[in-house]
């Protein structure tokens, strides 16, 4: 009996080691499986986000590409523009032939990071110029008088910044721009002159031809302003300080004429870590100064540019 016994265990020690093993057996392999595809769908994601920034990049550089057009003006007409400016006095200090003008600016404020933008502007004592949207909180509003108070030049970036609302047509654009105006002469007393269009005046994303657009704008007596330097931090992800700075000098490195876009947004916090620093290694060459775009500076405009010159 103690002998059958004795068997009956072993023969059960050895089925559940045979089941032990045929559950290793399942479970590893089930195991992996699972844990493999987690990381692809991980890597899948960050495909996808990699995807986002590149297209944002290049949507980026082909408005470079245009705006570096702007650039390409006549020898007569570039002497009539600076007897213009040599008759006038520009609001932050006279300009010279032969100055490398940098002119900054920062689109879609106001945001928690307005204040501290104007506290380093205040200090490195620069002027720049500020495309707003409109927003209703007093925060914001405070901002947008603090903006002018001190000097800078307040432009449009259309109220709603609503690519699907503005450019559905003509007269949604013409309502949402009068808006902005309207609100900002209200709230500063300064009935705003200047415009950029939310994606520029390149994008792509318009159902309306940017060019009637832009013919009205004129027609209201608004100039817009395109680009020709990108600090880099359009993209989603945010960029580290050091490569927003790299991109600002390799930007302005063979231009005169150098119009800055940077952005004024809550989840932009190295743009506001990068300016000091900006500023600095800007101001090391000689010729550099800092303005605000006014009456008396040359537009920077991508497409419009373009297809005039296209068409001489």
């Amino acid at each position: 009996m103690e002998e059958s016994a004795t068997r009956r265990k072993r023969i059960n020690r050895l089925k559940k080691m045979i089941l032990g093993g045929v559950m290793m057996a399942v479970l590893i392999p089930v195991t992996a499986s699972i844990i493999l595809s987690v990381r692809a769908h991980q890597l899948s994601d960050r495909i996808r986000q990699q995807e986002a920034v590149i297209q944002e990049l290049e949507d980026e550089n082909k408005n470079l590409a245009g705006a570096f057009l702007t650039e390409t003006i006549e020898e007569s007409e570039r002497e009539a523009l600076q007897e213009e400016q040599d008759a006038g006095t520009p609001a932050a200090g006279e300009e010279e032939e032969g100055q490398k003008k940098i002119y900054l600016t920062f689109d879609d404020g106001p945001s928690s990071n307005t204040d501290e933008i104007l506290d380093i502007l205040k200090a490195y004592d620069v002027k720049a110029t500020f495309f707003v949207v409109g927003k209703t909180d007093e925060a914001s509003k405070k901002a947008y008088r603090r903006i002018v108070e001190e000097g800078h030049t307040l432009g449009m970036h259309s109220y709603s910044h609503s690519y699907a609302d503005i450019y559905d047509s003509e007269e949604d654009f013409q309502t949402d721009m009068k808006k902005l105006q309207e609100y900002l002469y209200e709230l500063t007393g300064v009935w705003p002159r200047f415009y950029r269009f939310p994606g520029g005046s390149s994008n792509t994303v318009s159902n309306i031809d940017m060019q009637k657009l832009a013919d009205w704008l004129t027609d209201q007596g608004v100039t817009y302003f395109d680009w020709n330097v990108a600090s880099g931090d359009a993209v989603s992800r945010e960029l580290p300080a050091e490569t927003l700075l790299a991109n600002c000098l390799a930007g302005i490195r063979n231009q005169q004429s150098c119009v800055v876009l940077m952005h004024d947004a809550a989840n932009k916090d190295t743009t506001v870590e990068a300016l000091p620093e900006i500023i600095s290694e800007i101001r090391l060459q000689e010729d550099a100064v800092f303005l605000p775009i006014t009456d008396d500076t040359v537009p920077v405009q991508h497409t419009i540019k373009a297809q005039t010159e296209e068409s001489n």
